[in-house]
């Protein structure tokens, strides 16, 4: 079955070539010109979503945040000409998986897209379920419970949680979790890594997981505690 795409983008001398591009690839690829039909047409579970923020309704960063706040967990990236670090930053703050500065070469998108792919459909390289103290990772479905209570997170979020417990009470270095994560040729700053590790810590906390992402500094992270079952 191919692999569902779906490009915003209001331009159509940008969009229709992007379109083209995908689906001599294989992709199954739909195209909205507006925020507000980019989120009506999440209904249909596109797994990567090429998002550009100059939107002639919504902001490209508020379809986003609707997008994550809404429960979608496809793929999101992000496609503008704000190429300021500020931008990239804010953009995965709201849930985004990448960002990708205009111009760019489609041979770039592609790659990046097959990224993104290979990344929501890792589930099989890591373990299957982690478990702590009622703290459970649904690989396949890409949710995390802590007990029956179900612990909303981005993206970004889920794999590093995904990457940490399955290194559980061993630290996992700044530059892997930055190139599984994100990208092996990310430039930005890695103030995006403490951010994302900042919203986990407050989130998993706010629903009692005694699990703990902790900083080894210089170094990287660490996922530790929680009570181990016998």
């Amino acid at each position: 079955m191919a692999h569902r795409v779906l490009v915003v983008e209001d331009e159509e001398d940008i969009a229709f070539p992007l379109v083209r591009t995908l689906e001599r690839e294989g992709y199954d690829v739909s195209w909205v010109d507006s925020g507000q039909k980019a989120l009506d047409t999440l209904a249909t579970s596109p797994e990567v979503v090429i998002l550009d923020l100059g939107l002639p309704d919504i902001d490209g960063l508020e379809v986003c945040r609707r997008a994550r706040e809404a429960g979608f967990e496809g793929a999101i990236m992000i496609v503008t000409a704000r190429a300021g670090e500020l931008d990239r930053v804010v953009g995965l703050d709201y849930g985004a998986d990448d960002y990708l500065a205009k111009p760019f070469g489609l041979a770039e998108l592609q790659a990046r897209v097959r990224a993104l792919l290979r990344r929501t459909s890792s589930s099989s390289a890591a373990a299957e379920d982690a478990k702590s103290d009622g703290l459970r990772i649904d690989v396949d479905a890409r949710r995390v419970y802590a007990g029956e209570e179900e612990v909303p997170l981005t993206g970004k979020e889920f794999e590093v949680l995904n990457i940490l417990a399955a290194n559980r009470d061993k630290v996992v270095s700044r530059g892997r979790l930055m190139a599984d994560v994100w990208d092996e040729n990310w430039y930005g700053s890695t103030k995006t890594l403490d951010v994302t590790i900042g919203r986990l810590r407050q989130k998993l906390e706010s629903v009692g997981v005694t699990d703990r992402v902790v900083a080894v500094r210089g170094v990287g992270f660490r996922l530790e505690g929680g009570t181990t079952d016998a």
